[in-house]
């Protein structure tokens, strides 16, 4: 579990193949003490577990589901990436709870100055728009952000000069791609609610148990047809 709340940049060392997946070594750029093998860090928002760690230097293994379907895919030598370390429950939750597991791409559509911040528009799949809500919270490369606009499958973001400045969306250009984590919370009613709909038939008011559900009250209130 991490909070979204980078901890500072690594740079990608070196990427082997291995079959479908790879192997990254990464360069930390802070101390990574009281970290070991078999911890989680987040690279770019993706979960990752440490596999080797000598200092400040680490491996990490990418299964071919994260290589296809996060920009780790597409991470070359040289790159930095964001590095966030698994949440510790005596730690203060300063952004919001993030899981490491990327829901899928997004990209930055436009990006301009205002002010002291830097407004980001990201266009995502409408499968992930659905679970965006305004000024609710979202991980754009495992960074913590609250969504100020929301127009059918845009979001607009705006980064304070601290969070551009030390993370990778301050330097990302108009075009590239971003990993998309949506609400953990969210996605748990939404599934919950959908669970609990899906069982009524057409022109069904109530469910068939006598048990209290979520459809049962959306249906008394007029909600489902």
């Amino acid at each position: 579990m991490f909070t979204g709340i980078i901890e500072g940049f690594g740079t990608v060392k070196s990427i082997t193949p291995a079959g479908e997946g790879k192997r990254l070594m990464i360069t930390s750029e802070f101390s990574l003490d009281g970290s070991k093998s078999g911890d989680s860090i987040a690279v770019n928002g993706v979960c990752l577990t440490v596999e080797r760690l000598n200092q400040r230097v680490f491996e990490v293994d990418v299964a071919p589901e994260s290589v296809i379907k996060t920009v780790i895919g597409g991470l070359q030598a040289g790159n930095r990436v964001n590095l966030e370390r698994a949440l510790r429950f005596s730690d203060r939750l300063d952004g919001h709870l993030v899981s490491g597991h990327v829901d899928g791409m997004g990209s930055i559509v436009d990006k301009k100055q205002l002010s002291n911040a830097v407004i980001v528009r990201v266009n995502l799949p409408q499968s992930l728009a659905d679970y965006t809500v305004l000024k609710g919270s979202i991980a754009i490369d495992g960074i913590s952000l609250t969504i100020n606009e929301r127009d059918q499958n845009t979001i607009t973001l705006s980064v304070i000069p601290h969070t551009a400045k030390l993370t990778t969306i301050g330097f990302k250009n108009i075009g590239e791609t971003v990993n998309i984590e949506t609400d953990m919370i969210g996605k748990y009613v939404a599934q919950f609610v959908f669970n609990q709909i899906k069982v009524l038939q057409p022109g069904q008011k109530e469910l068939t148990d006598s048990k209290p559900s979520i459809a049962n009250l959306l249906a008394k209130q007029g909600f489902l047809n």
